[in-house]
């Protein structure tokens, strides 16, 4: 047996590797993030109607745009358990580029359809046409965000983080000079108020693209004769990620929807409490991107050692991280909400639900853990049935009954959602261990 000491040591080097991946990750998808929360800051700013209106129209472009997004995550997992056999990968570069235009184009068509449907959710009279010209507007630029996601993880795989990240950083000083502008209307330009945040994010994601693209040159000198056995591996894969993640933030959206239907006010609270948990949720997000990589390449290479090490290692990060993260919501909640709005009343309707949003930051960073390591093993079907069976079966139900029969409205939803990742947190963990066990067992039995 291992002294603990000997452990903590060996556990450590595991997390230092984690961090050092996860740190230019987490630097990007913060930057990333703070593209939405420079929306919903000015947003804010111009009027709680507006705050309200893209609270519900961003609720329904990201449900496509994270289910499109899934299909994207599967690239640097692949790629990594393919530089893992020793195999060439950097001539897969064409068929990843191919593979998001044609989601891309796949994604428009169906937000474009949903628009049309949008009218029967109910939405209060003052959201409803905003909500349609923001969604009009966005669609367009789901191409140049796939792009951009797509990249994004092709490099990943083989650990170029920087660049992605300047581009990142670029887009929000860029997407922060269009929102003021355009939905204000300052310097020569008209005021547009929501058509103008939507105009904003459709350029930032479209030069994004492109500006990754032009990076990736070198990519293009390379074809590759498992052109169509590596789209298939993407999408077989994939789909399950992206049905996952459709599931998740679907149940967070449906949310948001379900909220606005009760007023803006409550719509304008619920999404900072989701913008503020958001940014929390970025460095679990990270450490699960890096265990991606790190267990993929461990997993092409047939090393159960560094597969198990990887994976706790990250799951013990998540865990202190939002131990740590928690001090914050306990000691400074009005403080945060205060920097998203100056209303005093939606900082007083958000307040009470902090403590519900404690409990489900820390079991949201555990199960974003395992499935990270899930995704490195491609072992991606089981993430797809724990979320469906979290958020559509336990999650948004409970906060349905909570909200319209007990009018429990914003801590209603948000008990839901709590309640809906502690069932994910248990499921996935339980299906990581059995999945690692099952691997140590058929690696012992090929030993000589």
């Amino acid at each position: 047996m291992k002294s603990l000491a000997t452990k903590f040591n060996i556990y450590k080097d595991y997390s230092i590797d984690l961090i050092k991946l996860s740190g230019p990750i987490l630097a990007g998808n913060l930057a990333n993030m703070l593209i939405s929360v420079g929306d919903v800051v000015v947003a804010g700013r111009h009027s709680t109607v507006t705050l309200g209106a893209i609270s519900v129209a961003t609720a329904i472009f990201m449900t496509f745009m994270i289910a499109a997004a899934g299909l994207m995550a599967s690239i640097s997992p692949v790629v990594s358990n393919l530089r893992g056999e020793r195999k060439t990968t950097k001539t897969l570069f064409r068929a990843t580029v191919k593979y998001s235009l044609i989601i891309g184009l796949l994604f428009f068509l169906i937000i474009r359809l949903a628009i049309n449907y949008v009218n029967l959710i109910g939405l209060a009279p003052d959201l409803y046409p905003l909500v349609i010209e923001y969604l009009d507007i966005s669609s367009w630029g789901m191409f140049g965000g796939l792009l951009f996601l797509a990249l994004k993880e092709f490099l990943q795989a083989y650990e170029i983080v920087n660049f992605p990240n300047f581009v990142v950083v670029a887009e929000i000083f860029l997407n922060l000079f269009l929102n003021v502008a355009l939905v204000f209307g300052m310097w020569g330009f008209p005021e547009l108020g929501v058509k103008g945040l939507a105009i904003a994010s459709l350029i930032v994601r479209t030069l994004g693209g492109i500006a990754l693209l032009i990076y990736c040159i070198p990519f293009l000198k390379g074809h590759s004769k498992r052109t169509k056995t590596y789209i298939k591996e993407l999408l077989k894969t994939g789909w399950p990620i992206s049905f996952a993640l459709f599931f998740e933030f679907l149940g967070f959206n449906i949310t948001a929807v379900l909220v606005g239907k009760f007023s803006s006010m409550l719509a304008a609270a619920h999404n900072i409490i989701i913008t503020i948990t958001s940014l929390t949720y970025m460095f679990p997000m990270s450490v699960s991107n890096a265990m991606a990589i790190k267990v993929g390449f461990a997993n092409g290479e047939k090393n159960m050692t560094d597969i198990k090490r990887y994976s706790l290692a990250g799951i013990y990060l998540s865990v202190i991280f939002m131990a740590l993260n928690a001090l914050a919501y306990i000691f400074f909640p009005e403080f945060l909400l205060s920097l998203f709005t100056n209303d005093k009343n939606v900082i007083l309707t958000a307040l009470p639900v902090i403590n519900i949003v404690l409990c489900y930051l820390f079991f949201d960073g555990i199960q974003c853990c395992c499935v990270g390591s899930l995704k490195g093993l491609k072992d991606t079907k089981p993430i797809m049935f724990t979320m469906a069976i979290s958020y559509l079966l336990i999650g948004i139900p409970t906060g349905c009954i909570l909200a319209f029969k007990f009018n429990i409205v914003l801590i209603g939803f948000w008990s839901g959602l709590a309640l809906a990742l502690f069932t994910a947190c248990i499921i996935s963990s339980t299906i990581l261990l059995f999945r690692i066990k099952q691997m140590q067992k058929i690696s012992a039995c090929h030993k000589p």
